[in-house]
């Protein structure tokens, strides 16, 4: 049995976090969402989620901390003050960036900007008000784990060694929310809490189906890259393989193995594909 606070929990592997999680009807899960009558609706319409009665979804805006605050209140209703597990999914994949590289990127500074920022608000600020509204609720609870779901984009290593050019400003916001999370673990390490970043490798979401053949051309030339990083790489996992790996690397990971603030892949390493 145990808590579990998901964010972004609408679509993606977020949604098959709900899926898996949910099966266990002695869990409790509280999805985190900006659009609360639509995940519901999606949530009534699943052959599967629509019978359990151990969902539930409330809704914030995770920029807006007054609506997170007002979201761990409920949460603390909810589960009697204490959770098990935050898992920091949501996230913004940005396609001002997805083709080009930095320079490019800055031949239209406004957008960049206006991009930067949109990331940096999610990824980073977001998090750090999400750790921090809701560390009583963890400190209560007994598992006492806290994941963010990260990107391979911000390895430095992997970044150099291939000269990974693309996604630039996803790959900035990402570093520095995995630095946030390593800073709580510095914090909260002594009262037992685990901090941890989890690449969930590449997942077949749909961020690019809409992506024009020129486009789609620029990514090729990422993904030439990729191959010789994991000649083994076959292509993108389904959402529910990868929410399985990321599951399997949280619950084998500890405070006491070393593991507070580490960035990892959902291989439980530093190889992201």
């Amino acid at each position: 049995m145990a808590v579990y606070v998901i964010t972004g929990v609408s679509r993606g592997i977020g949604f098959e976090f709900l899926h898996q999680l949910s099966k266990d009807p002695n869990n409790t899960i509280v999805g985190i969402v900006r659009d609360k009558s639509t995940t519901l609706s999606k949530v009534s319409e699943d052959a599967e989620l629509k019978g359990r009665s151990n969902i539930h979804i409330l809704e914030a805006d995770l920029t807006s901390y007054d609506a997170l605050k007002n979201a761990a209140a409920e949460t603390a209703k909810i589960t009697g003050g204490a959770i098990d597990y935050l898992i920091g999914n949501a996230g913004y994949i940005s396609h001002f960036d997805a083709y080009d590289p930095i320079s490019v990127l800055g031949e239209k500074p406004k957008e960049l900007e206006s991009e930067l920022t949109k990331l940096i608000n999610i990824h980073v600020v977001a998090n750090i008000h999400l750790y921090n509204l809701f560390m009583p609720l963890i400190l209560a609870g007994k598992t006492k784990k806290v994941i963010v779901i990260s990107s391979g984009f911000a390895d430095l290593d992997l970044t150099n060694k291939f000269d990974l050019d693309l996604s630039a400003l996803y790959a900035i916001s990402k570093s520095a929310m995995n630095m946030v999370t390593a800073k709580f673990s510095a914090e909260y390490k002594k009262q037992g809490v685990l901090f941890l970043s989890i690449c969930p490798g590449m997942v077949d979401v749909g961020h690019y189906k809409n992506s024009t053949p020129e486009q789609l051309q620029s990514l090729g030339g990422g993904l030439v890259k990729f191959a010789d990083y994991a000649p083994n790489f076959k292509g993108p996992d389904t959402p529910e393989a990868s929410t399985q790996a990321v599951k399997s690397v949280w619950e084998k990971a500890s405070v006491d193995n070393g593991d507070g603030g580490a960035f990892l892949s959902h291989f439980g390493n530093k190889q992201w594909l």
